[in-house]
């Protein structure tokens, strides 16, 4: 069962006002002082409030809007996701209220803080989950919520769908191996992203595990970011060391080698094989279509969106985790590996 909240009173009490004050202010009342509403708003917030009866209606206590908070907006991945959510949310005839925060810690603590009251769930993608308080500092213990592709901050209990990372760069190291590709070059993403740091440990985990049998590992910085990938790819250039295969940790990465090498007169994959992970819909219109990891991204977004559901009708929070396997899609940017004496 859900753990009952500070109220109204405990705001009121605090700010030294009377109750009504509090709902007046909460409510953006205009016969309410302005350093009044302003105290009353800092008191709520040090307390952690979360003004349910001024948010929801009477009649069914209830917003009928899920809170979604997102690192960003921008890119195929996060408007697939944003898609499946929608799917899930108008199937059942629920709204959403979307909000995206740039870099810091303290900008999604913002924005999480920023829903209560206004939302009866919330689904969250949060690279600083698993840092030590940020979740029991940021989330109202009284809303249900379920967390996308990320770490459980310890002792907590929401429930948490996502991709396994890791499998999927263990599958597609192996592909790249299987096909005798030996020096395979990663690009990585984000050091604070939880996906990039599993699809990292999934690849050297390949790669030291076939260091017997030639298999050497490099890796190039990376954001995720098309222009990441572009830089990364213009770095093995300069090298004039190209690898036998690069491994981007994901598809933006990718293409964004994709363009560095073409550009440099490079083929692939005759002089260097190609691999991505997402399958954005771009991967397979480029030439030549990209070898990658399918994510059923939008499929993420409304199983985690039925998840949350399930929890508000039910009343609780208990946490589990639920991985999703992706798949291995191979296309003919990774072709078997070409010794450069064979070629042209």
């Amino acid at each position: 069962m859900r753990k009952a909240g500070v109220t109204i009173k405990d705001v009121a009490r605090e700010a030294r006002v009377s109750v009504a004050t509090v709902s007046r202010a909460m409510n953006g009342h205009e016969n309410v002082a302005e350093a009044v509403r302003l105290h009353v708003m800092a008191v709520a917030e040090r307390l952690r409030y979360t003004p349910h009866a001024a948010a929801r209606s009477l009649s069914s206590r209830s917003t009928q809007t899920i809170g979604v908070v997102l690192p960003e907006l921008h890119g195929e991945f996060f408007s697939e996701l944003i898609r499946g959510i929608e799917t899930a949310a108008r199937a059942h005839d629920w709204h959403l209220l979307v909000s995206s925060y740039h870099g810091a810690p303290e900008a999604q603590g913002r924005a999480l803080r920023s829903m209560r009251g206004r939302v009866d769930g919330l689904l969250v993608l949060s690279p600083y989950a698993d840092q030590p308080g940020f979740l029991t500092d940021n989330l109202p213990q009284s809303l249900p919520a379920v967390l996308i592709n990320t770490q459980l901050d310890e002792g907590a209990s929401y429930p948490v769908l996502s991709v396994d990372n890791h499998a999927g760069a263990v599958a597609m190291t192996a592909h790249l191996l299987a096909l005798g590709h030996r020096d395979i070059a990663f690009i990585g993403g984000p050091e604070i992203n939880f996906d990039a740091r599993e699809r990292r440990r999934g690849f050297r985990e390949v790669i030291a595990g076939h260091a017997g049998e030639g298999a050497r590992g490099r890796e190039l910085a990376g954001d995720f970011t098309e222009a990441s990938g572009h830089r990364a790819g213009q770095e093995l250039l300069a090298s004039g060391d190209l690898p036998d295969a690069v491994f981007a940790a994901n598809d933006m990465m990718a293409l964004g080698c994709l363009f560095a090498l073409t550009h440099a007169g490079k083929r692939v994959p005759h002089d260097v094989a190609l691999a991505g992970f997402d399958d954005i819909p771009l991967a397979r219109l480029v030439d030549p279509p990209l070898t990658t990891m399918r994510v059923n991204i939008a499929d993420l977004g409304e199983q985690a969106m039925r998840r949350l559901l399930e929890l508000i009708q039910h009343d609780s929070t208990e946490g589990e985790r639920r991985d999703l396997m992706p798949e291995l899609i191979v296309r003919s940017s990774s072709a078997a590996h070409v010794p450069a004496a064979s070629r042209p």
